[in-house]
């Protein structure tokens, strides 16, 4: 490295350090409050660390106010996402590697859902849903995000770099589509399946708008629909509304590093920037 450019990485090092420290920062202060007394989340000027941590707010949530109800929701409507994101795989297979009639206009019609707002289908999801008796159900707040036209595009342009020959290899070996799906597309297609595990998870995690006007029993909450209640009943006790942030939060950023490596791998062989 010359003298020239090793100030300048230094320089650029501690910009982006900086720059990652004041975007971590309300991250760390959402937890740092979380373990805060009551007293100490209000006093001012603010502290940045607890000087008496306790774990009482977390208690609190999940004995007092409901929130394992809600957790346990929201597990259910992510797990049920997960039976969507098998879908998803085989309609992306099929556009990738089957040639029948129609092909392109059905996918064309796939990609023209991506430019229908969601807000624009909310009353008829909602009167076919309640036709079918499955309003104020966790199946019914699950099933609208079961398929999205944008995960049917991302399994379809990384599984056409599959290549053809080995496909047709296997069934030259007897394999028949099933297990020439099972056996060789989805194992070669972990990339993409860690992102559309990440989306999938995040979609369902984060869902807040759809349940609060499918489920009329409060029972059948997610956690960001208890979360928006639990801000409004409780406004001046912070360390309770942060701990309650903080279950929100944390296991989406757990899910986001475990799978990083391949989130990554997976976006760039689909072909998106």
């Amino acid at each position: 490295m010359s003298t020239r450019t090793r100030p300048l990485t230094i320089t650029i090092g501690v910009a982006l350090g900086l720059g990652a420290l004041i975007t971590a920062f309300p991250f760390l202060w959402m937890l740092a409050t979380a373990f805060k007394p009551q007293r100490e989340s209000v006093t001012y000027p603010p502290s940045v660390l607890p000087h008496d941590p306790t774990l009482q707010w977390f208690g609190t949530l999940f004995t007092e106010l409901d929130f394992g109800r809600y957790l346990l929701n929201t597990v259910i409507v992510v797990l049920i996402g997960f039976v969507g994101l098998i879908l998803m795989a085989m309609a992306g297979y099929a556009f990738a590697k089957f040639d029948f009639r129609g092909r392109r206009w059905l996918f064309f019609l796939v990609l023209a859902t991506m430019m229908i707002p969601i807000q624009v289908t909310m009353i008829p999801t909602y009167l076919i849903l309640n036709g079918m008796k499955l309003t104020n159900t966790l199946v019914g707040i699950a099933l609208p995000t079961l398929v999205s036209g944008f995960s049917i595009f991302l399994f379809r342009q990384f599984m056409s770099t599959i290549p053809t020959e080995m496909l047709e290899a296997a069934r030259l070996d007897g394999a028949g589509e099933w297990r020439t799906f099972w056996q060789i597309v989805m194992p070669m297609s972990k990339p993409i399946l860690a992102v559309q595990v990440v989306l999938t998870f995040i979609s369902g995690w984060n869902s807040f708008l759809w349940p609060l006007i499918i489920a009329s029993d409060q029972k059948l909450y997610t956690l960001s629909v208890g979360l928006a209640l639990l801000n409004q009943q409780l406004a001046v006790n912070p360390s309770l509304q942060m701990a309650a942030a903080s279950v929100m939060v944390v296991p989406i950023l757990i899910v986001f590093i475990v799978f990083q490596r391949y989130v990554i791998q997976g976006f760039a062989l689909s072909g998106l920037k």
